[in-house]
């Protein structure tokens, strides 16, 4: 197995009265896997991803679990440790390149900068590794594009410059977090289509983090969905499409499919973590959270409901035919 993480727990403000963002979540990667992490904004999906790279948002720490790559623990990794692994073994694309790239200096040299700071090379040597970076996410002109300046790209283009620096050094996992992010249908599809190509021509694993279950169809083989901060549902790609058996789940697909279906919507806003509900997390929220079945009393485990494919709802049989036919051929 590339990544296993096991039982892995981040907090946000107070010790005191912590909010808790990230619940015992559990999930892995096999080599060549494209594995899509999907919830809604504020389901813990981001902040559970950062953690695999020792990384939390302001404010946060990381107070439990086990992040283990090729058998390797990497939550214990000193300052140093962690310099020398980020980038090298595990590459980050995020979703603002407008932010992440250095606006006063040229993209060939931003390129060539990280690949330095890992790699014995010259800056001849990192010049000609950032021209073929550049060919390889499928910039056209590169000996001109490597001189430009961010401002001078299209918004797909700078994606693309994020794209090349995180495959620098060849990494054998790269998260891609929303990399798609405020572009137009058609530029989001091709810089996808350049993502799965160059990771596969390079060999590497690829998580995509997202809130689009389209992406997830069309470039993933396993997905697991968050909500509350926890992992609520896992499985296969064509197994969760035919027959999705938790209520984040179809509430995401039938806001995929604009449905006016309130039967199918989770019920107001992500809930404030801080206090956690007895019982499921999300059955305040939840269309289909029943006393009966102790979804307000007793917290749901991952129910094995067949092969690789899991979900936390005590009602999951329910769930799963509930969904229309006209979204799963969808």
């Amino acid at each position: 197995m590339l990544l296993e993480v096991k039982d892995l727990s981040i907090e946000y403000g107070s010790v005191g009265a912590p909010n808790h963002g990230v619940c015992a979540v559990s999930f892995s990667i096999s080599e060549g896997e494209i594995v899509g992490i999907v919830g809604e904004s504020g389901s813990g999906k981001s902040s559970a991803m950062l953690a695999v790279l020792g990384l939390t948002r302001e404010g946060g720490r990381i107070v439990n679990g086990s992040v283990r790559f090729e058998g390797q623990e990497l939550l214990g990794l000193t300052r140093e440790e962690w310099r020398a692994f980020r980038g090298s073994s595990i590459g980050l694309v995020t979703q603002s390149p407008r932010a992440a790239l250095n606006p006063v200096r040229r993209v060939g040299e931003q390129i060539a900068e990280v690949y330095r700071s890992h790699r014995k090379a010259t800056k001849a040597q990192a010049r000609e590794r950032a021209l073929e970076l550049l060919r390889l996410v499928g910039i056209n002109d590169p000996e001109r594009r490597h001189d430009a300046y961010p401002h001078e790209l299209s918004g797909g283009m700078a994606q693309r410059i994020l794209i090349a620096i995180a495959l620098s050094c060849t990494p054998k996992l790269l998260i891609a977090d929303e990399p798609t992010s405020g572009l137009d249908a058609t530029v989001q599809a091709q810089v996808l289509d350049d993502l799965r190509r160059v990771t596969r021509e390079v060999g590497s694993s690829l998580a995509l983090v997202t809130h689009d279950l389209g992406i997830v169809a069309n470039y993933c083989d396993r997905v697991y969905v968050m909500e509350s901060g926890e992992i609520v549902e896992e499985s296969d790609v064509e197994s969760f499409f035919a027959r999705p058996a938790h209520p984040a789940s179809l509430a995401l697909l039938s806001k995929q499919q604009d449905s006016q279906d309130e039967a199918l919507r989770l019920r107001g806003a992500p809930l404030d973590r801080i206090v956690l509900p007895s019982g499921c997390f999300l059955h305040p929220r939840c269309p289909f959270a029943d006393q009966a079945s102790g979804c307000m009393t007793e917290h749901p485990p991952l129910y094995d409901i067949g092969a690789g494919h899991r979900s936390r709802c005590h009602r999951h049989q329910t769930v799963r035919d509930a969904l229309p036919s006209r979204y799963a051929s969808a």
